[in-house]
């Protein structure tokens, strides 16, 4: 008897579904920073904020254009494109790390300059743990860009774990911030693509897992305890009398 094959999707259709995750994420961050960036931006015209942010801000967006324009590469078969635009992301990828180090201990000395210490000493946990987190995972996604599988997991999961700091300041999300739907929100990219990954071979690929859990470990719930311990109010209180 006879039995039908299964038709496996080509290998640029299997891709599209980046392209999804690639809105996705630039949407997220499109809502997440309206009320405090692209809405004044669009809408007045101007953003009262500090050159670092829009600095930090200008390198943020490259690198979510970088992102997308990958993606759409990749699921419309333009290999050689992609791989170098790849290569041109390295050392942009290097950059993100570099400017959000930059934005994070430059806000924090403007705090402590204008007096709000304790502030300055809460915020700069969020950021420090966004760099000392993507870093590895964009060092790892550059290791293993020779095996598409893992490399395109580990971009996804880098790309996603940027998104932190606009889900954070999703005004809908309630005050204090419902963490239920901030985490819910801040993985839904990785939850598409695990959810792509299930519908298609029906098992999801360990890079998302780890991702997911990496997130979970490292988001506020780790955060809040170290804004409160006295190891780092030690560290950033002498930090702060550096800069002041």
């Amino acid at each position: 008897m006879a039995t039908a094959a299964r038709v496996l999707p080509r290998p640029a259709a299997r891709r599209r579904i980046y392209v999804a995750v690639g809105v996705l994420v630039a949407s997220i961050a499109f809502v997440g920073f309206w009320t405090s960036y692209f809405g004044p931006l669009l809408t007045a015209g101007s953003v009262d904020a500090p050159a670092i942010i829009h600095f930090h801000a200008t390198i943020y967006i490259g690198w979510l254009l970088i992102f997308l324009t990958q993606t759409v590469l990749a699921a419309s078969g333009r290999v050689a494109a992609h791989t170098k635009l790849g290569n041109l992301a390295i050392g942009y990828g290097v950059l993100v790390v570099v400017a959000g180090l930059i934005a994070a201990f430059g806000m924090f000395a403007l705090r402590v300059r204008a007096g709000n210490v304790v502030d300055a000493q809460g915020r700069l946990v969020g950021p420090l743990v966004d760099m000392t987190v993507f870093a590895p995972l964009f060092a790892a996604a550059i290791y293993y860009r020779r095996r598409p599988e893992i490399h395109k997991r580990l971009m996804v999961v880098a790309t996603t774990y940027l998104l932190v700091a606009a889900v954070s300041r999703m005004p809908f999300l309630g005050e204090p911030r419902n963490l239920y739907l901030v985490h819910l929100i801040w993985v839904a990219p990785i939850l598409l693509a695990m959810a792509h990954d299930w519908w298609r071979q029906r098992r999801v690929h360990p890079v998302y897992v780890a991702g997911v859990a990496l997130i979970v470990a490292t988001g506020p719930l780790l955060r809040a305890p170290v804004r409160a311990s006295e190891a780092w109010r030690g560290l950033s209180g002498w930090l702060a009398g550096w800069v002041a």
